[in-house]
């Protein structure tokens, strides 16, 4: 039996990132996000949706510039710290332990430790309530190399033990149930 329900962003899990803005080491920063994701493949563009009073939102603005750091497992403190903290009183990076790495095409730095970074530049800022979404365009990709198939060249996050985000908690991704077009791929009579 279905219930009325408030409205409300009930769509989990979803990714937990860090996402890193600045463009000098002094202003280095890293906010937790939830409201991120992929919002078109050709060109690769993505989104994050940032609250005004977050100490990130304005250096991401000024900057035009952020970089979507992938979770783990073993990253699932630090996730959590940095989106309780602000970096108007702490270095995230120091009181963490992360280490800011240069990026490909982005100021913005890096977090070493995660296994995919994503650098982003602003196409567009869109005001949408809570939160501003800012659009970017995907303009280079960081990938720890021992993720990467060595036969089909396909990145492999699971490897990593990826970190989810579900209405309050963290979790990691449990089993694989299938690949893309499982469902309809025909069953082969080898064992």
């Amino acid at each position: 039996m279905k219930v009325p329900f408030k409205p409300g962003t009930l769509i989990y899990p979803l990714p937990a990132v860090m996402v890193s803005c600045g463009d000098e080491p002094e202003n280095y920063n890293i906010l937790t996000i939830a409201w991120t994701g992929t919002v078109c493949s050709d060109p690769p563009m993505c989104y994050i949706s940032v609250r005004h009073e977050r100490h990130s939102y304005d250096i991401i603005k000024r900057t035009g510039e952020f970089v979507i750091n992938l979770t783990t497992v073993d990253l699932a403190r630090a996730t959590d710290w940095c989106g309780v903290r602000s970096g108007r009183d702490y270095n995230k990076f120091k009181e963490m332990h992360l280490t800011p790495q240069q990026g490909q095409l982005v100021k913005a730095p890096l977090i070493a430790e995660s296994p995919l970074n994503i650098e982003c530049r602003v196409r567009d800022i869109r005001p949408l309530g809570s939160h501003d979404m800012f659009l970017a365009d995907v303009v280079a990709i960081d990938a720890e190399e021992r993720l990467i198939d060595k036969s089909t060249g396909a990145f492999q996050l699971n490897h990593a033990q990826p970190l989810a985000y579900s209405h309050g908690k963290y979790y990691s991704l449990g089993e694989k149930l299938g690949g893309f077009g499982f469902s309809v791929k025909k069953q082969s009579n080898r064992k």
